[in-house]
């Protein structure tokens, strides 16, 4: 059992019969009255948001979640497709389960998958990722303004804001967190 005390990103709780995972809270103690908390989630099997405030110490179950390491196959009409290296099993994951991570999703790509009761319910993509830009405006030379960007389109259709010197084929590290440049990277 989780207490709100417990309370941390990322902590899943189960709330109403549904599993959750706390995105953002905040513990409040006013001056008069009791403590308490407000809490920003997000639904595991729908990926709808909540925000609730809970009365300090209410208690909650743990959800019956695990991580498992699985490798990106590919993307078709049916979902994304990732494999279980260590069985060969293979799951389908659908577009509202995978989310933002999808702007990440390159074929071989480890990532971790999310089940609640077995059933996959999310990925989570590695901190950076190397993606290669797939369109973009060429550099003019002479133009070398510092601090001075353009946009480029990643491989899996990701717009970032890049330095002027970066050219189509390039390979770059993306930080997944903030979808922003982070280096160029060599192959």
């Amino acid at each position: 059992m989780h207490e709100t005390s417990d309370f941390r990103k990322n902590l899943k709780i189960m709330v109403e019969g549904n599993p959750y995972v706390i995105l953002d809270f905040q513990h409040v103690k006013p001056g008069k009255g009791n403590q308490f908390t407000r809490t920003k989630m997000r639904n595991l099997l729908t990926g709808q948001l909540l925000e609730r405030t809970f009365k300090s110490g209410e208690r909650f179950e743990v959800p019956n979640v695990e991580n498992k390491e699985m490798t990106f196959l590919y993307k078709d009409e049916g979902g994304w497709n990732f494999m279980d290296q260590t069985n060969y099993e293979q799951a389908c994951l659908m577009e509202n389960e995978v989310g933002e991570s999808a702007n990440y999703l390159t074929e071989n790509l480890k990532v971790v998958i999310l089940l609640y009761n077995e059933r996959p319910v999310s990925v989570d993509v590695p901190k950076n990722v190397n993606l290669k830009v797939a369109k973009t405006d060429p550099g003019v030379k002479g133009d070398r303004v510092t601090g001075a960007t353009k946009q480029a389109t990643l491989e899996t259709g990701l717009v970032v804001n890049v330095p002027l010197h970066i050219n189509v084929g390039d390979l770059l590290r993306i930080d997944t967190e903030t979808a922003s440049y982070g280096a160029r990277v060599n192959e």
